[in-house]
């Protein structure tokens, strides 16, 4: 089993019975037994083998990796920061401001876009920050959970992929040969990341044309007639959030939400540098011995030798420290309210932790199954006959192992490499589009896999039901990944990002338009 297509099982398994049963918490865990199954079956291991697989090799070497953990506690920093700012009345003086300066329900969504643009550094500091802080003002305007879910996810990795000073820029800077420049490779990726692109592009047009169609067409109407079937969903949610409000302190302000969301950026950029030696005029050689620091005072360098999960937590914990005295300064929150929100936040961000530490596992058992490795020996065995095609071939296998895997940057790590030797020449424009496409294939697949942490940090952001987030944005993903597809052909023989781009684009505007007619014929 292990190197072949059942390597593979473990995964579709898990997401075929998360779409079915509507439990994403049982799902993978299913998925992750069968992976202990086929490794112990394969290998020999016997029961007590399976258990050490599953448990020793699986969840405890997963939760306990330094990365992973990192990601853990930033996710519990961030919750409380946000429970900070709940308590502390910043949220709800927003909410205030925004009845006043946001009035439409198109002017709440493109506020939701512009901030997730504006949150760029990594994906999962921008579903958490954009969904807390927007939340109340989609609530007041009757966007559903559903449709702020996909505006974060929306604006999350596609916006991260696109931006040259982000974790995901560090993250494949990393994959590239020795002695390459990879921030700069990653630069020239840009104008081909169309998945990214038209993602971004897409979802203004839905907003200002009004379209809906799919299972986000029914939650848009069931938020905006308010009827009683869509609030007892959400009724859990709603008293978890009542019962914050009732805590909140009378004295907010605007800039009580602001200022800490200022300086959470702030401080995860420093951290961010800091990781990746920016400040230190000297490092430590391969050899042991210490070397005047190459990246010392630049600034890029720096963010693409970082540690996200180091960077982050730094951070987010000078940031939280910041905001704690911010706010005993200001005296709007007293000495114990602010740390009793320690312990709301961890509660808060369980969920969360609790589907990526499941989600982790299961990607360590299809890693232990060669599952990469064996779509990757499909790849570099049919690259040499396909050329020009190869840039659509690897966005569809690149979205198709993210998918299954749950993770872009495994993804990156496993095809970017194979792209650079199917196309050595750093001149070759194939070289570059097809980088690009595995970046946008990767991303496509984490939008619309149910165990991704970057949609499961999404449903968390919004406070919406995972399995419905992912449903319901299934549909415009795949809609946006079939232009996507399209254009990747294009791309593949005219070599030409803006000619290319162009077409998507009209293939683009011509969906949505035949779309927008669909739904008004069927409404009337």
């Amino acid at each position: 089993m292990t190197g072949t297509f059942w390597a593979l099982m473990p995964a579709i398994v898990a997401i075929a019975l998360a779409l079915i049963t509507k439990e994403v918490y049982s799902s993978l865990f299913i998925g992750i037994i069968l992976g202990g199954i086929f490794f112990a079956v394969d290998g020999g291991l016997g029961f007590t083998g399976f258990l050490q697989h599953v448990f020793n090799d699986g969840l405890i070497k997963q939760v306990s990796d330094p990365y992973n953990a990192g990601i853990l506690i930033f996710l519990v920093i961030l919750g409380t920061m946000v429970a900070l700012m709940n308590k502390a009345g910043g949220s709800a003086a927003f909410g205030e401001w925004a009845k006043t300066h946001i009035k439409t329900k198109i002017g709440a969504q493109i506020a939701t876009v512009i901030l997730g643009i504006l949150i760029f550094i990594d994906d999962y500091f921008n579903c958490l920050t954009v969904g807390s802080v927007m939340k109340p003002v989609t609530d007041k305007h009757k966007v559903s959970r559903e449709k702020l879910a996909y505006l974060i996810d929306s604006t999350a990795a596609p916006v991260c992929i696109i931006a040259p000073i982000s974790s995901w820029a560090a993250a494949v800077s990393g994959f590239v040969t020795e002695g390459e420049n990879g921030i700069a490779l990653f630069c020239k990726a840009i104008p081909y990341n169309y998945y990214a692109l038209f993602t971004l592009i897409m979802v203004i047009a839905l907003i200002l044309m009004k379209v809906e169609f799919g299972p986000m067409k029914k939650f848009e109407t069931m938020a905006e007639l308010a009827t009683s079937k869509y609030q007892d969903k959400y009724k859990d949610l709603q008293n978890e959030i009542g019962k914050m409000e009732e805590k909140k302190g009378a004295k907010g302000k605007v800039i009580d939400l602001v200022i800490p969301i200022v300086v959470l950026i702030a401080c995860c950029t420093l951290g961010m540098i800091y990781s990746g030696n920016f400040f230190d005029k000297m490092v430590e050689g391969e050899n042991g011995e210490m070397i005047a620091n190459a990246t010392y005072l630049n600034f890029i360098e720096a963010f693409a030798s970082s540690d996200a999960s180091v960077g982050l937590v730094l951070g987010s914990f000078a940031a939280l420290l910041f905001t704690v005295i911010f706010y005993l300064v200001r005296r709007i929150i007293s000495f114990e309210s602010a740390f009793n929100c320690i312990p709301e936040g961890f509660k808060a961000m369980v969920p969360a932790i609790l589907i990526l530490s499941l989600a982790w596992t299961l990607k360590g058992m299809t890693d232990s199954l060669n599952a990469k490795e064996f779509v990757a020996g499909i790849v570099s065995g049919k690259a040499a006959a396909l050329q020009s095609f190869l840039p659509a071939i690897i966005f569809v296998i690149a979205a198709g192992l993210a998918f299954a895997t749950g993770t872009s940057w495994g993804t990156f790590g496993i095809l970017i490499p194979i792209c650079i030797s199917v196309f050595p020449e750093a001149t070759d424009p194939l070289r570059i589009i097809s980088i690009s496409a595995c970046m946008a294939g990767a991303v496509c697949g984490d939008h619309i896999s149910p165990i991704s942490d970057t949609t499961i940090m999404a449903s968390a952001g919004a406070q919406c039901k995972h399995v419905d987030h992912v449903s319901s944005q299934i549909p415009y993903a795949l809609l946006c990944a079939g232009i996507s597809f399209i254009t990747f052909i294009i791309a593949g023989f005219v070599k030409n990002p803006v000619i290319s781009f162009l077409i998507g684009c009209v293939i683009l505007a011509g969906a949505l338009i035949a779309l927008k007619f669909i739904t008004t014929q069927k409404d009337e």
